[in-house]
């Protein structure tokens, strides 16, 4: 479908006159094919245009293949759709870059070498840690010069988070003049600068998106945003904070759909601050996206790093807007259709018609309500989609759980800790089951993570008094935890930290695994911040070990130990039904990963509002063996080599019974 249509339209003349000569499809439509329908009255013959409405951006698919317009007769009727999208200026390196160092002030002076209109100044600088304010000022002949900008801040964080770009109202400078105050702080290199071209704007408008969920883990505030609708091409998200002053680096990702799974994909980045610069604030609150979210929900993180969390009251999105061009023969009720699964893109060969109604006139409308098509039979979430797969013979599964629906339609379970714990790293043994057959699902991963508190007991060595030494319990075995975190009310040190556990061999022997480490250290007065310990992987059995040697000083203390793994979901399509109940089966170390059609209709599933399902008690969980433990120690290592030792005694005495006896020699 051709997108080329710029608005608003002046003239209508020669595209009335064009449109005229573009015959009709020449087929009739089937709408019942179609779930959706909105109404338009058209008051008059001539051309017309609307804006889409979220509504009708969720209803449709991402592509808009699926849009069809029919008129009071049932016959299909051609249209353009005008999605613009901003058009970025020139960027091009500074013809010749200077640098003065005159304190207070280092002054860089750029020879652009540009004919354009140019509105930023990106500054290079290999500077890891600083903080400055800048003055932009442009000249044609590079004496005379007119103030452009003032304290625009510039920055770059130990963390990462920088900002070095430098906006001004855009002009065709010859020449422009940066200068940075050094009062505050040393002065820092720069060594070069790209400048960038006037952008052709577009216009947006608001999206009325709210908080869906806010989740903290350590250096990590997650906010998941529902916008209201899937398919918005998102420009921009503003964060509203009453924080004073902060720094803080941000990733904007959505929910996409890889191979077998979910997983979150990153689709912007940026910096959103509040800094006192030169006697002023400075605000930079909004991150740019300029990208179609195919799902409803947009997840905002944030990286405190050691701060504390960013306060954050709301979101503001803005979204490109749509509209959708046609041409009425006649007055009438029309019908905007949507919702088909498997329909292909229309082509009605109006890419020559798109610079003829640049300058034409048109009525302008508002298009219905999308309601349900009357017509189209049961309309659901995914109707081609089938709840139940293969069957599977679910005998080599050892563990299972009740699933609880409160509704129908897609799901999302969380996975707890038992299925964390015993089921496969990679979740290939996992399996939804009713009636005896597979429902199939995909796996999402997401940013999310849940913190668990842990029990913990001094566990010191006395062969070495130097040192200290905490056992960690956790609630299962074999968790997939990826942090450990934890705080102290010593004022003064500074350890090296190391965490491990000692997991049993296949004889019973225990060894060291390492699972990680790290440096922490504190001065009196400073911010009491807990220390983070990356697990590099996941423990084994439930028991951790945390040391760190002494030296010469006294023991720190620990508390508030807290571990946190991530969290994992399977999203899938189901029906309440108590006859036949939906259970969740895991726990078979030789079992393959499942490929289900599910991911075909991914799409759809992304777009989709879930229902919360839940997970009952375990039931009829296969206890392993004596022989399928993984490991022997203490008691029931002395049991099983016992036991054996009798068998092979009684074995033998059984085998001597049954030889014959030696003849008497004669």
């Amino acid at each position: 479908m051709k997108q080329k249509l710029r608005l608003p339209i002046r003239n209508c003349a020669a595209a009335l006159l064009a449109l005229c000569s573009v015959p009709a499809p020449a087929h009739a439509l089937s709408p019942n094919e179609w779930r959706n329908q909105q109404t338009l009255d058209v008051p008059a013959a001539g051309l017309v245009r609307f804006a889409l409405p979220p509504a009708t951006f969720n209803a449709t698919r991402s592509g808009f293949e699926d849009l069809r317009l029919i008129d009071s007769t049932g016959q299909e009727v051609p249209f353009l759709i005008d999605q613009p999208a901003p058009e970025p200026g020139a960027r091009r390196r500074a013809k010749s870059f200077r640098v003065s160092l005159e304190p207070p002030i280092t002054t860089l002076l750029l020879e652009t070498g540009m004919t354009q209109p140019i509105g930023v100044a990106v500054l290079e600088t290999p500077a890891r840690a600083f903080i400055k304010a800048a003055r932009v000022e442009g000249s044609h002949d590079g004496k005379s010069w007119q103030p452009l900008a003032a304290g625009l801040p510039v920055f770059r964080r130990p963390e990462g988070a920088a900002r070095l770009h430098l906006e001004f109202p855009p002009g065709v400078w010859e020449f422009l003049r940066v200068t940075l105050d050094d009062r505050r702080s040393e002065a820092v290199p720069f060594t070069g600068a790209e400048l960038l071209g006037e952008k052709i704007g577009t216009p947006s408008v608001p999206v009325s998106a709210s908080i869906k969920s806010r989740d903290e883990s350590p250096g990590l505030t997650r906010l998941a945003l529902d916008l209201g609708a899937a398919n918005l091409r998102v420009v921009s998200i503003t964060l509203e904070t009453p924080e004073p002053l902060f720094t803080r680096a941000v990733t904007i990702a959505v929910p996409t759909v890889f191979e077998e799974g979910i997983r979150e994909l990153e689709i912007a980045a940026g910096v959103v601050y509040r800094e006192f610069i030169d006697d002023t604030t400075a605000t930079q609150l909004t991150v740019g996206i300029e990208r179609t979210v195919a799902s409803r929900e947009l997840l905002v993180c944030i990286r405190n790093q050691d701060s504390p969390p960013l306060a954050v009251t709301a979101v503001r999105v803005e979204r490109r807007p749509v509209h959708l061009v046609f041409l009425a023969r006649a007055p009438g009720a029309f019908r905007l259709l949507t919702g088909h699964g498997q329909c292909p893109a229309p082509n009605y060969d109006l890419a020559a018609l798109a610079g003829r109604l640049k300058d034409a006139a048109a009525a302008e409308i508002t298009p219905g309500a999308l309601v349900a098509n009357p017509g189209y039979h049961a309309p659901e979430t995914l109707p081609g989609l089938a709840e139940s797969a293969a069957p599977l013979d679910i005998a080599p599964w050892k563990h299972r759980k009740p699933v609880q629906l409160a509704q129908a339609g897609v799901q999302q379970l969380e996975l707890d800790l038992d299925v964390l714990a015993r089921s496969r790293a990679s979740f290939a043994d996992l399996r939804l089951i009713r009636d005896d057959r597979q429902v199939p699902y995909l796996v999402e991963c997401t940013s999310i993570t849940r913190a668990l508190t842990t029990q913990i007991t001094p566990a010191n060595d006395p062969k070495a008094p130097r040192s200290s030494r905490w056992s960690i319990k956790l609630p299962q075995t074999a968790l997939p935890i990826t942090r450990l975190a934890f705080a102290s009310a010593t004022p003064l040190f500074a350890r090296e930290l190391r965490l491990w556990e000692e997991p049993a061999d296949t004889r019973g022997d225990k060894y060291v695994r390492e699972l990680g480490h790290a440096t922490w250290q504190r001065r009196p007065g400073a911010h009491a911040i807990d220390i983070v310990l990356d697990i590099t992987q996941p423990p084994v059995t439930d028991t951790l070990f945390l040391g760190t040697d002494n030296g010469d000083n006294p023991p720190i203390d620990i508390s508030n130990v807290r571990v946190f793994h991530p969290v994992t979901r399977l999203v899938f399509k189901a029906t309440p039904d108590a006859g036949k109940p939906l259970q969740l089966y895991y726990g078979n170390p030789g079992a393959v990963p499942p490929s289900y059609d599910l991911r075909l209709v991914a799409g759809e599933l992304l777009a989709a509002e879930r229902s919360t399902a839940a997970l009952g008690a375990e039931e009829g969980a296969k206890k392993p063996s004596l022989l399928e433990s993984a490991s022997l120690s203490g008691a029931r290592r002395f049991a099983f080599w016992g036991i054996l030792a009798v068998v092979v005694i009684g074995l033998l005495v059984i085998l001597a019974r049954l030889l014959p006896s030696p003849k008497p020699p004669s």
